[in-house]
This record gives C-alpha cells, structure tokens and sequence, in this order.
C-alpha cells in the first residue's frame, strides 16, 4: 500500500512538474524577425494559427489550457517581442495585456512624400498606399492646417515612439504636435520679424539644407534668400529646379533644366516655392531665423570645390565668379570623360 502511495505521489509530482515546465519553462520559440504580429479585426483562433504556422508554438493543447485559465480569449492588435527562452505564461500575459514593443520611427532627411510614405508602409501595419492616400488628401489634412504641398514641413527630423496599429492620421497627429511644441512663441515671434510664417521659414530651411552643410555657409545663404525675397526678386535655387526635375543625381544644370514648368522652379517663379523641398532640420530652422544681416544678393560655389561659396551684393562680381565656376566644373567634366 505504502509503495503504491509512493509511486502515486511521484507521478502526480512528475506530472506537475511537467506541467509546470509546459506553462513557467522556455517553451515558446522566437521567430527570426524576433516579433510576432497581430493584425486589426484577427480572432483568436487565427492568432493561434498564426502562433503554430510561424513555429512560436508547437501546438494549441497546452496554449487553450493556460489561456483558458488566464481567461484570456480576445486579442489586440500589435507589435510583440518574443523573447528568447520566453514562457507560455509570459506570452499569453503579454498579448492579454496588449503589451506592445513600440516602433521607433527615425526621420532623417526626406524629399519626397513618397519617400515618408515608403517608409511608413515598412514600419507600420498600414501600407505605403494607404500613407500616400492620407499624405496627398486635402480634406484629411485640413485639420493641421496643411496641404499635399506643405505636408512634410511638419515631419521634423527626430526619433519618434508609436504603436504599430497605429493609423496614418495618428502618426500624422503626433508629428504634428511635436512640430507644433517646436513653433514656440520666440520663434513664431522672429519668424514674424523676418515677415514669414512657420510654414515659409520651414521651406527656406529646407532649401538651404540641399544647397550646403556647413553652418556657416548655412548663415550666409540664408541671409541671400532673405535679402532676394525682401527685394521680390527671384530666387533662382538649383535644388529647386531637381526637386522640380525629381532628379536629385544632378550635378549639374544646364539652361535646358531651368526651363521646367513647376511651381518649385525658383527661376521661373517669384518668391518661395509652395512646399518644402525635404524635411529641414530643426537646427537649419533656427539659423534661417536668426540669419545675419548682410547685403548680400548673389553666391556660386567657389571653384576649388570646397563646398564653400563667393558671396556678392553685386551682379557683375557674380557673373564673374560664376563663370569662373563654370570652367573649373568645364575642366572636371573633361578630366572625368578621359577616365571614362
């Protein structure tokens, strides 16, 4: 009798141990990509399917058990880490509790609307169509006081947390407040004393950060824009005729490229273009805004190819340098075809 009991005993204790192991012990696998995704409107029964077919589980047996004495039985949308060596109970106390891991969305320099929605569509449960939608329709945009032109003066360059089911308008919406936070009363106040708006000074940032990157060339081309467009004249910015071109490999324009009809053409155009030209850092913002004065009118690259410009009030010292410029780049061309 004492041996049966015995023997019944350690059963039973093997039994939860077993059990133990099955429910507490590193029983789910991690997927390669290392996250598990759950879909808006999936049931319950499909996430299980998804959990087998994707080798997070190897069956549903000891899953039902635990989730049913978890009374887990709806799902949630997201992003879920699963980590390594991770439990059933973890598991199904991280997708009960709709415990996602963020997505970090880093904005650096972006031209195009099709970029960011490319981008959007990789990152997010939505797709790049859906994010072109949003990013080109007036009436979605109305609420932020944007439209398809200036949409992206509102995605600043920074690191941004949100969930993966998250919305197009969502993720808008916080750029938007983030952009908003940016525009405080002194800048708003010094954007006045320049007579822009926030929306036109995002602009002339953002072609002053496809024309140069050094700061202090920065300082200076923004005090020729301002000067030109004070004086009505037009501004005549290369990277506004590639934007217009979407040919941004060019290196150099000709007459032929100047020519291209579209309101982002500045030598065709009086005054700023009607959107940015790529997202402007935040930094290239604040010089635009605290811009030297200076009397300034003219510059061209300086021909050694520094990355430097000559810098003139007077149109016939341009014509001078920039024809200078020209030949240096008329020698270079020569010296890259006889390589070729």
């Amino acid at each position: 009798m004492k041996k049966t009991i015995r023997f019944i005993l350690i059963l039973t204790l093997i039994l939860v141990l077993f059990a133990a192991w099955k429910v507490f012990g590193p029983s789910v696998s991690t997927p390669e990509a290392k996250f598990f995704y759950i879909k808006t409107g999936e049931t319950f029964n499909g996430v299980k399917e998804d959990l087998i077919s994707k080798k997070i589980i190897s069956s549903t047996r000891w899953f039902d058990w635990v989730a049913g004495a978890m009374k887990f039985n709806t799902v949630k949308a997201g992003k879920y880490e699963i980590k390594k060596s991770m439990s059933l109970f973890e598991l199904i106390r991280v997708l009960k509790n709709g415990k996602q891991t963020p997505v970090k969305l880093v904005i650096t320099k972006l031209r195009l609307k099709e970029d960011f929605a490319r981008k959007l569509g990789q990152q997010f449960e939505f797709d790049s169509l859906a994010a072109i939608q949003f990013l080109t329709n007036n009436d979605s945009l109305k609420k932020f006081g944007v439209d398809s032109n200036t949409v992206m003066a509102v995605v600043m360059p920074d690191t941004y947390s949100f969930f993966w089911n998250s919305d197009p308008e969502k993720v808008y919406q916080k750029l938007f407040d983030h952009w908003k936070k940016f525009w405080n009363d002194e800048r708003k106040k010094k954007a006045s004393t320049i007579q822009l708006t926030p929306m036109q000074v995002s602009t002339l940032a953002s072609i002053v950060d496809e024309e140069v990157n050094l700061k202090s060339e920065k300082e200076k081309i923004s005090s020729v824009y301002l000067n030109r467009l004070h004086k009505n004249m037009e501004m005549q910015s290369c990277p506004t005729v590639k934007y217009a071109l979407r040919d941004f490999a060019l290196t150099r324009l000709y007459y032929k490229h100047l020519q291209v009809q579209s309101p982002y053409n500045t030598y065709e155009n009086s005054g700023l273009p009607p959107g940015p030209i790529c997202t402007p850092q935040p930094e290239t913002i604040d010089i635009v805004l605290n811009a030297p004065q200076t009397d300034y009118l003219y510059f061209v690259a300086n021909s050694d190819f520094s990355g430097t410009h000559i810098y003139t009030s007077n149109y016939a010292d341009h014509l001078k340098f920039a024809k200078k410029f020209a030949e240096a780049q008329d020698k270079q061309d020569s010296i890259r075809k006889a390589n070729h």
